[in-house]
């Protein structure tokens, strides 16, 4: 029998989440057992741990006598997912250090953003617009957060898969994004925070109209 080193369903559950929400392993996708094992170099019994672990985060859904999917998500889950934005980055904001390090990283994440709009690379575009949002949960320096936070986008991303406009997703918030982090970076936490709930109030808006055309 092999027996995988300790840790090792924890680094391949990373690596295929990786896939998952950089829509690699788009929605709806079944997965094999036989072959995933031997692309990632594990055993199945470390394979079906990383499946137990990403269909606690809701990004893989087991199907009896069908196997393993990449999780399809619903508008009931896109409306909890801004539920809870709206209840950790708002406030995050509001109640911000304007010279935190996290503040640099929000930076970073817009400059990415805009070179990515120019090679009209939409994809990264998106890559960066939630490393925008998770500097901003990072601003809380509460580590639980940052890890519910990632689990959280990581769904959300699983829905941006499914829509078949991703210029028209990402592209009004790039710009949005720089406003917010001048407002915070000059030291209105309160208008920085009351820009962030328009803005994933329209956020939501837009991909939940998105994802009714689907239907």
């Amino acid at each position: 029998m092999v027996i995988d080193p300790p840790g090792l369903a924890e680094e391949t559950a990373s690596r295929l989440r990786s896939d998952i929400i950089g829509g690699r392993l788009p929605p709806g996708h079944r997965l094999s057992e036989t072959r995933l094992a031997a692309d990632l170099g594990v055993s199945r019994n470390t394979l079906r741990e990383v499946f137990r672990l990403l269909t606690r985060e809701g990004l893989l859904k087991h199907t009896p006598n069908r196997g393993v999917f990449v999780a399809v998500p619903s508008m009931a889950t896109i409306v909890d997912i801004y539920r809870v934005r709206r209840l950790i980055e708002v406030p995050a904001l509001a109640h911000a250090w304007p010279r935190h390090e996290a503040v640099a990283l929000m930076r970073v994440a817009v400059e990415k953003a805009r070179a990515a709009r120019e090679a009209q690379d939409w994809r990264s575009v998106g890559s960066a617009n939630m490393e925008f949002h998770a500097a901003i949960v990072a601003l809380t320096d509460s580590v639980r957060l940052q890890v519910f936070f990632a689990q959280i986008i990581a769904e959300l991303r699983l829905a941006f898969g499914l829509l078949d406009s991703p210029e028209r997703l990402h592209e009004p918030y790039i710009d949005r994004n720089a406003e917010v982090l001048d407002l915070l970076a000059s030291g209105d936490q309160a208008g920085a925070a009351a820009m962030m709930t328009r803005y994933l109030d329209e956020s939501e808006r837009v991909v939940l109209a998105a994802f009714a055309r689907l239907g």
